[in-house]
């Protein structure tokens, strides 16, 4: 095994509290569009080389960045109070231990790049995904993808985000996506745990520690990109472990209130999970600690990554006033990030889709400095 990196240590060590073993998943929303998975050849609108600039014309509105130098990371005894175990401060506690990736099946490729079926584990659970190498020695930058709500009995190996996997990969990037627990071939997931997506979390960074073994990847230049729910496990992941990747970027994400995921997603869909969350744990009116405590927003004075948001105006699944509160909060808390609003655009991303890749390769290549 890779020995990591200095620049960025494992999660803090438990400090007097005792981890949870019924750490709980994701929560539920609309389905994301659905997507093949990476097949023999990428599509004909996909790059060979660097996209062109998009037409400065049709620019998004950018929120641009706080100039406000985020500050010392917190040492274990500052980390924040644990009142339950089932929280982002226990997680904040754990050391998220990941086993190297297993390629369990060829998926194809092109002259660019080739694709696999893999596994890895995180503490020991297995958790399947799709990676996809460019062709070369390396070492290369490497992006973990989350990807969004799609209903588990019928997501497949590397389903939600195919369109980003090729991109990335099309530009230099080696990219793991991973499937969560309870998803594809991964190891099931309790069902209270759907409202929680904190084993979702633990599988994003635990998917980190599996690349940071990987010969062919660079570990100086790590990032990763979430949609829609995988953006509220991308700011989960960013507050959990601080130091983990280097950029984080996200699409049409989900609020980082976690109350506000609840209202908008499970109370409709699944009233009948929102009742018997709220029978375990209270309603956010009669435990709003504990809902706190599982939004991401509440501490994200622990940021240290550079962040891009992208949000359509027209997005009627994931409000983009939820991306403009979460960025306005980003800055107040100090920390790097940027909202990128795309006029007309909804939650897929279709007409400016190939627009908001071109933005995303330029801030990683940035912010990576590739």
């Amino acid at each position: 095994m890779r020995p990591h990196h200095p620049h960025r240590p494992l999660a803090y060590a438990v400090a007097g509290v005792m981890a949870l073993t019924l750490l709980l998943g994701a929560c539920t929303g609309s389905p994301e569009p659905t997507a093949p998975s990476s097949s023999s050849s990428g599509p004909s609108s996909l790059p060979t080389a660097q996209p062109p600039e998009p037409d400065q014309k049709t620019e998004p509105t950018e929120t641009a960045p706080t100039t406000t130098a985020p500050g010392a990371t917190l040492a274990p005894e500052e980390l924040p109070r644990v009142d339950h175990p089932v929280s982002l401060p226990a997680l904040m506690r754990e050391e998220v231990r990941a086993g190297p990736i297993e390629r369990t099946g060829r998926l194809g490729g092109t002259e660019r790049w080739t694709g696999h079926a893999v596994t890895y584990t995180v503490d020991g659970a297995t958790v399947s995904g799709e990676l996809l190498v460019p062709t070369g020695e390396g070492p290369f930058p490497a992006l973990v993808l989350n990807h969004g709500y799609i209903d588990p009995a019928v997501y497949t190996l590397g389903r939600g985000m195919s369109r980003e996997q090729e991109w990335f990969v099309s530009n230099g990037f080696v990219v793991l996506h991973t499937d969560y627990r309870g998803h594809a071939g991964s190891d099931p997931v309790g069902e209270v745990g759907r409202e929680t997506r904190l084993v979702y979390t633990r599988d994003a960074i635990g998917a980190v520690r599996a690349l940071e073994q990987e010969p062919y990847v660079d570990t100086e230049r790590l990032g990763m990109v979430g949609r829609s729910m995988g953006g509220g496990v991308t700011y989960n992941a960013l507050v959990a472990v601080p130091d983990l990747v280097d950029a984080a970027v996200v699409f049409a994400p989900v609020s980082s209130s976690f109350v506000d995921n609840l209202r908008q997603f499970t109370e409709p869909n699944r009233p009948e999970g929102a009742r018997a969350f709220y029978d375990r744990f209270g309603t956010p009116r009669e435990s709003p600690g504990f809902y706190r405590a599982l939004s991401s927003r509440t501490f994200f004075d622990r940021v240290r990554t550079p962040v891009l948001i992208h949000h359509g105006t027209a997005d009627d699944t994931c409000p983009p006033a939820w991306s403009r509160r979460t960025q306005t909060l980003l800055r107040r808390a100090g920390a790097d990030s940027t909202l990128v609003e795309w006029q007309g655009e909804g939650h897929a991303f279709g007409p400016r889709f190939a627009d908001s890749m071109r933005r995303t390769v330029r801030f990683l290549r940035s912010r990576l400095d590739v």
